[in-house]
């Protein structure tokens, strides 16, 4: 069984693994990736969501992240967060929100080093994620103030950012 699984995975089928491709320069090895920029009320926002996205290109296996914007690159990813913002999604019978969006819309730009161009830009790129309120007394008014109380709504924010983005850079959708 195990030979037939390594003979069929090996045959060239035409099917490959989703987020996995990159339609990069073949010479873009080295990646800057520095802090994002934060021009919201959110604290340490820019640190997570920067942070993910290191993490999410270093997973991708191809490339070397740097976090200095001065070290020797062949690409840099910049980033700055311009609005996060919160409303409810869902309701019980008393008309109590149970569930709440969180947006987040970030300014994003791929820089080639070696050219100067610019392989991928968004000026508002929107990333909205859904959560499950665990008390009616929850602020959804304030989306700092959610995340900041749940550390692992941070965190799946965070990752899900990262992943939309780099997919969007690495596959140019």
């Amino acid at each position: 069984m195990a030979l037939a699984v390594a003979v069929l995975g090996g045959s060239g089928c035409g099917y490959s693994l989703t987020g996995r491709g990159s339609f990069l320069p073949s010479y873009i090895k080295v990646i800057s990736v520095p802090i994002f920029t934060n021009i919201t009320a959110v604290p340490d926002i820019e640190r997570r969501l920067t942070d993910a996205v290191r993490s999410e290109l270093i997973g991708r296996g191809r490339y070397k992240i740097e976090a200095d914007r001065s070290a020797p690159a062949d690409a840099v990813l910049t980033g700055e967060i311009l609005h996060i913002g919160s409303g409810p999604a869902a309701f019980d019978a008393q008309q109590r929100a149970t569930q709440i969006n969180i947006v987040v819309v970030t300014k994003v730009e791929f820089r080639d080093l070696k050219t100067d161009k610019v392989i991928w830009s968004h000026p508002a790129l929107p990333i909205t994620e859904r959560y499950d309120l665990q008390s009616t007394n929850t602020n959804i008014a304030d989306a700092g103030t959610f995340l900041g109380q749940n550390v692992n709504a941070m965190q799946r924010l965070s990752t899900e950012f990262a992943r939309a983005l780099v997919s969007a850079i690495l596959e140019a959708f």
